[in-house]
């Protein structure tokens, strides 16, 4: 897998690097960028094998909330053909390693995770990522990663898990330290084969009869922005070195006849943070939600709809000033210094962690030049 495979001709500072299930697991928590949450039943194995979704790099496809319960049975008999043809097509030489997006399965629960996994070896897992687990929790967490263990031991390849962080213990304010807290201490034996910690703010807001609007970002509905903080404040923090995907974003994209090269020359950052359009209301939504999870410390976000990846992969990409700085940050030994473009300090010792987190994002996202070249990557035209 590679990010921004739609645009080819785009000029970078420093290129996006391949990546796969075998890279190391300090670069490949950054790398999943805009995961694509889909139906178990979705047939998408031809569009992989013909290379016609080159934006989407990472996928879940999901046997709770997307299917009914009677479609179960279904929704597994298609991963297991799925991942079975995608290893074939491999042998075959048809695709590689490289063009399989990492791929995971959203479980329904523990009992339906323990059945599941039975049925995989060592050729249907081989092309499996790893496993979300819904409302993951203090009183089922630990059956979860029991299973996952037992199942890690049996096959040969390298498997992840991405807890869902959502429910009433979190949403509720009374439980939620309690429950946070419990959470960090389960998961912490397993910092190894935690992908990605992933949060359900929809979820979160059908606990309190919300649901933010298109013009509106998560960040403006009080009750799920306090559950966010917390998770953020909880997970977040630089010794536990856990990366925490953005929330989904719920509104379809409309097909747009916009004018892109009078777009290119709109300031990104500050035509969206005032409201000025640069697109429609779902694609600026979509944008500046994207800004408002990568200054709070997310990295990525679940997507509901193939064309939004464009956008939040192309958003992930690191400008040339932050990756300058980053790089002054981890050559220099403590102090306080000025910035090679004279506009910031860069204090070395309190700036070394977000330092360290851009340039991993550079190695899977690219450097561009400045915020212009985020809608040159969307768009397509470079010029």
């Amino acid at each position: 897998m590679k990010h921004h495979l739609y645009n080819q001709g785009f000029k970078f500072i420093k290129k996006p690097v391949e990546f796969n299930l075998n890279t190391h697991k300090d670069i490949l928590q950054y790398a999943l960028g805009a995961t694509l949450y889909m139906p178990g039943t979705k047939e998408v194995t031809d569009k992989i094998i013909s290379r016609s979704i080159p934006g989407i790099t990472s996928m879940v496809m999901c046997f709770e909330d997307a299917i009914q319960e009677t479609e179960l049975e279904e929704a597994e008999d298609n991963v297991l053909k799925h991942l079975d043809a995608l290893h074939n097509a491999i042998i075959n030489g048809t695709i590689t390693e490289n063009d399989v997006p990492l791929t995971f399965v959203r479980v329904r629960d523990t009992q339906q995770f323990e059945k599941f996994v039975n049925k995989l070896n060592n050729f249907t897992a081989h092309l499996l990522a790893g496993f979300v687990f819904p409302k993951f929790s203090n009183g089922n967490g630990g059956v979860y990663l029991s299973i996952f263990h037992a199942l890690s031991k049996r096959i040969d390849s390298p498997l992840y898990c991405m807890p869902l962080l959502e429910g009433k213990a979190i949403a509720y304010k009374e439980s939620r330290q309690i429950e946070l807290n419990g959470l960090r201490q389960l998961l912490s034996p397993f910092k190894d084969v935690i992908l990605n910690i992933r949060v359900g703010a929809t979820d979160i807001s059908s606990l309190f009869g919300v649901r933010r609007g298109i013009n509106y970002s998560i960040y403006d509905i009080l009750t799920v922005k306090e559950s966010l903080s917390d998770i953020l404040n909880f997970f977040g923090r630089v010794e536990d070195n856990y990366t925490i995907s953005g929330p989904v974003w719920e509104y379809f994209l409309v097909d747009s006849d916009e004018n892109f090269s009078q777009i290119l020359k709109k300031n990104l950052h500050v035509s969206l943070m005032n409201r000025n359009t640069i697109l429609n209301e779902a694609i600026d939504g979509l944008l500046r939600e994207v800004i408002l999870d990568k200054a709070n410390g997310f990295v990525g976000k679940t997507i509901i709809h193939p064309s939004h990846a464009r956008f939040v992969n192309a958003m992930q990409a690191v400008t040339e000033e932050e990756y300058d700085d980053a790089l002054q940050i981890m050559q220099t030994f403590g102090g306080v210094i000025k910035s090679a473009t004279d506009n910031k300090m860069n204090e070395v010792n309190p700036h070394r962690s977000w330092a360290k987190k851009i340039i991993a994002c550079a190695e899977v996202y690219g450097v561009v030049k400045n915020d212009v070249c985020y809608l040159k990557l969307i768009t397509g035209l470079n010029e």
